[in-house]
């Protein structure tokens, strides 16, 4: 007797009593449930957003001396000494990290100090050695913010471009450990046309050996965008490598980084919106320069939209003031929105992006703990007076400092390969800075109970499709279920709630947005006719800068169907999750240091995640 295929434990005992010949096959599944699993289990915590030294802002504003190396030291866990010769520490070390320092100018500043050949052997570096000998250092530093405006035609040789480029790629290389810490190849193109910010982070997926086939790509050659992607394509052909731009801070871009024309003005193409969302998977949401996920302008019956919003202005040496309508090209939400829009007049999304945060530190420190911020600049980390000295309003003065945020990966492995892959699929999302573990899917069939189970997750991946994932052709009579499970950071606060926020297409061309409350602690329910939830109290002690998890859940889930789903709109969902209340940095300064808090400053703030949309489509 025997067998060619093997099905169950019983089975096997049975062919082993009766001394048979038991024969499997490589699609039989066998006894171990793990032994096939494709799916992301690791969740890795990372910054895309660190300046060293080698920027030349952060140089100037008081990063004179921590070094690349030393920022890779610091992610992994280690203690450094701050420009402010404080020790500082993360509480634990991050798993990734991309130095992205602005290619324009990089590396020359710290070159002039040291009066390095490399640089002393071209026109710049002699005019602006020549410069500080003199005792006009400012005149330098004005030269170089000319330059970004497009107000002069300074720029480095580019034999200097290399020797820094090469610098930088020699230093990732020999941090990057695979299977233990990510260290990418990654820079900044800095373009702020009419001071307009419309920055992107370069990340490259591959080692020196590629990067090297190439210089980056500066502001100083384009403020385009499309002439960044440019570069991208040719980068991927001809080194047969990966590269992907991740936009930030669209607050400060009065109204241009999720605009509905290109940068000369034209309509947007379909083509413009095939390249954009090729190059452009996942977006910053949340950084030191203000939270990013909505306003109350665009979102007045979101009572949570007013959060660390920075708002004022955009940025530069004459900054132009902000007005109404830009808002609604600034914002996360409201480009989700734009994109439907556009989609259905292009036929593609240029704005179907997964959300990342990240801290946009020019410390060179990753540290954006409420409880261990080190600010932007490194003239701005902790002293005495920095709550009340304008710290908090940056060179522009456009608004307050922002103890945020991280990016969440939701990857197979920590290696720059799998990490990047999962950004490329938007399995990733934004956190103001606590480690809040979340896992969104959304499918046609989950049951009521399949959040409650322990292989949710696998359950998740096999009736659906995870956060950054698409949904079509609804059967008939369904809508809709969306899977979450939230936890709180292990070493931090309680759960506040979790929220799914969706945005629409109407017939009338125009979309629509509404939040809705799925799962919230303390037994709290919805008001039936708002939808809005009580809420809870604070706990917040402004003269400790303490808080209790008194109030609150350690973790929140639910299995949602979307009761308002209508198969002919075309729609996206994501989920928010917010902590209870906590006590803002300034609050920890305050207690810290002494002082008085300002009255413009809340005392606690409710931290969050945002995580990537899932989206809908109708089918044909």
């Amino acid at each position: 007797m025997s067998y060619s295929t093997l099905t169950t434990p019983r089975l096997l005992a049975l062919t082993i009593a009766l001394g048979t010949t038991v024969v499997t096959h490589g699609e039989s599944p066998g006894y171990s449930p793990y032994a096939d699993r494709d799916f992301p289990e690791q969740l890795y915590w990372g910054d895309t957003h660190v300046h060293t030294n080698l920027s030349s802002d952060s140089f100037t504003f008081g990063n004179q001396q921590i070094t690349p190396e030393m920022a890779y030291r610091f992610a992994r866990g280690e203690t450094v000494t701050g420009s402010s010769g404080q020790p500082v520490r993360l509480s634990r070390p991050l798993d990734f990290v991309v130095l992205t320092d602005h290619a324009e100018f990089l590396g020359v500043f710290p070159l002039l100090s040291t009066r390095d050949p490399v640089l002393l052997d071209t026109a710049l570096g002699q005019r602006w050695a020549a410069l500080y000998d003199a005792g006009k250092q400012q005149e330098a530093v004005l030269e170089f913010i000319n330059a970004l405006a497009g107000n002069n035609d300074l720029e480095a040789d580019d034999r200097v471009k290399e020797h820094v480029w090469h610098q930088v790629t020699a230093a990732a290389d020999r941090h990057n450990q695979p299977g233990t810490f990510t260290a990418f190849i990654g820079y900044e193109w800095s373009s702020m046309p009419d001071s307009r910010n419309l920055h992107r982070n370069i990340i490259f997926r591959d080692d020196a050996s590629k990067a090297n086939q190439v210089l980056p790509f500066s502001a100083l050659d384009s403020f385009d965008p499309e002439d960044l992607w440019q570069y991208l394509e040719g980068y991927e052909s001809t080194t047969g490598g990966k590269v992907l731009a991740i936009p930030h801070n669209g607050n400060v871009s009065n109204g241009r980084m999720f605009h509905d024309k290109t940068l000369d003005g034209a309509a947007l193409s379909r083509s413009y919106a095939e390249t954009r969302a090729r190059w452009e998977p996942v977006v910053e949401v949340t950084q030191i320069k203000g939270d990013g996920e909505s306003h109350p302008y665009l979102s007045p019956t979101d009572e949570f939209a007013d959060f660390e919003n920075w708002d004022q202005q955009s940025m530069g040496l004459e900054p132009e003031a902000k007005e109404p309508w830009m808002l609604r090209h600034e914002y996360a939400r409201s480009a989700l929105k734009l994109g439907l829009e556009l989609e259905q007049q292009l036929g593609v999304n240029p704005f179907k992006f997964g959300m990342i945060g990240s801290s946009d530190a020019h410390t060179s420190l990753a540290a954006v703990e409420e409880n261990n911020f080190f600010s932007k600049f490194g003239k701005d980390e902790p002293h005495a007076d920095r709550v009340h000295d304008k710290l908090f309003a940056d060179s522009a003065g456009s608004g307050a400092y922002v103890a945020s945020g991280y990016a969440a990966v939701w990857a197979t492995e920590n290696t720059r390969e799998a990490l990047f892959d999962a950004m490329q699929r938007k399995e990733t999302y934004a956190t103001t800075g606590p480690r809040i573990t979340v896992r969104f899917f959304g499918g046609w069939d989950y049951a009521h109970h399949d959040h409650l189970r322990p292989d949710y997750a696998a359950i998740g991946y096999a009736r659906g499709v995870p956060m950054g994932g698409d949904l079509s052709q609804a059967p008939e009579g369904a809508a809709p279920s969306f899977l979450v499970v939230a936890a709180r950071d292990p070493m931090g606060a309680n759960l506040d709630r979790v929220q799914i926020i969706k945005g629409w297409l109407e017939e009338d061309g125009k979309a629509r947005e509404q939040i809705y409350e799925v799962a919230l602690s303390d037994n709290r329910q919805p008001d039936p006719a708002t939808g809005r939830a009580p809420a809870l109290r604070s706990t917040v002690d402004v003269k400790t800068a303490s808080y209790t998890n008194s109030i609150g859940a350690a973790e929140l889930s639910s299995v949602w169907t979307d009761p308002d789903f209508d198969p002919t709109q075309r729609a996206f969902y994501y989920v928010r999750v917010l902590e209870i209340p906590t006590p803002r940095w300034t609050t920890y300064d305050a207690a810290f240091y002494g002082t008085t808090l300002p009255d413009n400053f809340p005392a606690g703030i409710q931290e969050r995640a945002y995580t990537s949309p899932i989206w809908y489509t109708p089918g044909p």
